[in-house]
């Protein structure tokens, strides 16, 4: 269910889908670096003006599905326009800035997005950009990312499936709206 805050600026109603907190798994595969299972949280919140802020942690994990080591986190800002267009801006922990440029998909929570600009430390791994794609589907979001460095062509690099949060609040607070006439006895109510 998407829920629409009262607060939300209006810019941002497209965007609602977005909002809460996050959590899943997904895969990690890209030249160079160790293929692994990874976990994730991730953040989309608002104050009440124009913009999302983003967090996001990933962490590598192991067989049994225990945390090994971080393995990467960022952090933004995202935008919608009123043709549906979408910016964000976004810093890693590995030294790397990008601008990110997309739009969400006519009729469904869909947003692509690509690189239009990368800024890097010198300490920071090569990188040129990237693409992604975030999605949210059947109460899940989903998101595939890409990139390229100047030795490797653009390919699939990390995809994950996440849950939306639910807090003790939000639960009381459903709880409170339910009808008052439902059945008692739990098996009537699926009927």
């Amino acid at each position: 269910m998407i829920e629409i805050p009262s607060d939300l600026h209006k810019d941002l109603v497209p965007l609602a889908f977005l909002l809460g907190d996050w959590a899943g798994a997904g895969v990690h595969d890209f030249p160079g670096a160790e293929k692994c299972n990874f976990g994730q949280e991730v953040s989309f919140t608002h104050d009440g003006r124009n913009f999302l802020e983003y967090h996001s942690r990933t962490w590598v994990l192991d067989k049994d599905g225990n945390k090994v080591k971080p393995l990467e986190s960022e952090s933004g800002f995202w935008r919608i326009d009123a043709d549906r267009k979408v910016e964000v801006t976004m810093t890693r922990n590995d030294g790397v800035v990008e601008i990110w440029y997309g739009e969400l998909a006519a009729g469904k929570p869909q947003i692509d997005l690509v690189t239009d600009a990368v800024a890097r430390t010198a300490g920071s791994r090569p990188y040129s950009g990237g693409k992604r794609l975030y999605g949210y589907v059947k109460g899940d979001l989903m998101w595939v990312g890409e990139k390229q460095t100047p030795e490797v062509a653009l390919r699939p690099y990390m995809s994950a499936q996440l849950k939306k949060v639910v807090t003790p609040e939000e639960v009381e607070r459903w709880a409170k709206s339910l009808p008052d006439d439902l059945p008692d006895d739990g098996i009537a109510f699926f009927k």
